[in-house]
């Protein structure tokens, strides 16, 4: 866990995706800071439990970790962004300010549907990594819409096309660009970027700032 305070912007919260850690949302943390947020760039054991005590131990821990009376956002990639769902379907942030998800799985990812049976699975991706799926009672699908400005980026370009042939096109290699979708969103845009590594793109970060400073993406 980090926090840098160069100054007072407001408190950004990075939450990372499944079997990644903290090191993955460093450049976006660096130009945040560079910004002039205070940024907080956390590891949580993704694959180690189920989303619903993901979320609460890790964000309730990241919030405290903010100045008071701070305005706080969040800057999310993958399963990040249904762990703050999942937080705030069963509390609310009375100074949250604006979201970015990128490549969040909102109405799930099909590579679990196709995938969760494959030995090993389960393994590498956790409790967590099973609740992913597009089923209506899978964990994204069972959360409410969104009622906090936020901004949604979907990537479109996969270096695994193996895995692309199992998800509807267009896609990032792991989550189709429809199922980042969220009702009750702010903006939504679509770059040419995987989704492994979206969060290290500087068009990505550069979308970011803008809809954090902005409310809206940079068309």
């Amino acid at each position: 866990m980090k926090l840098n305070k160069p100054n007072t912007y407001g408190c950004v919260i990075l939450l990372h995706g499944l079997a990644r850690t903290a090191n993955s949302m460093k450049k976006m943390a660096r130009a945040l800071e560079c910004a002039g947020y205070i940024t907080l760039n956390i590891n949580y054991p993704s694959t180690r439990h189920r989303i619903k005590n993901l979320a609460a131990s890790t964000i309730t821990k990241a919030l405290d970790q903010c100045p008071k009376n701070a305005v706080i956002h969040f800057v999310t990639h993958s399963m990040g962004g249904i762990l703050l769902r999942q937080y705030l379907s069963e509390h609310s942030i009375s100074n949250i300010g604006r979201v970015v998800m990128l490549g969040p799985p909102n109405k799930g990812s099909h590579l679990v549907d196709n995938l969760q049976h494959i030995p090993g699975f389960k393994f590498i991706n956790g409790p967590a990594g099973m609740q992913l799926g597009t089923s209506k009672l899978s964990a994204p699908n069972v959360l409410s819409s969104a009622t906090f400005e936020l901004g949604i980026i979907a990537g479109t370009l996969s270096f695994n096309p193996l895995l692309s042939l199992m998800i509807p096109k267009p896609n990032d290699g792991k989550v189709s660009v429809e199922h980042t979708k969220l009702e009750g969103m702010t903006d939504h845009i679509e770059l040419s970027v995987t989704h492994s590594f979206m969060m290290n793109n500087n068009m990505v970060i550069s979308q970011v700032l803008h809809f954090l400073k902005n409310g809206v993406f940079k068309k």
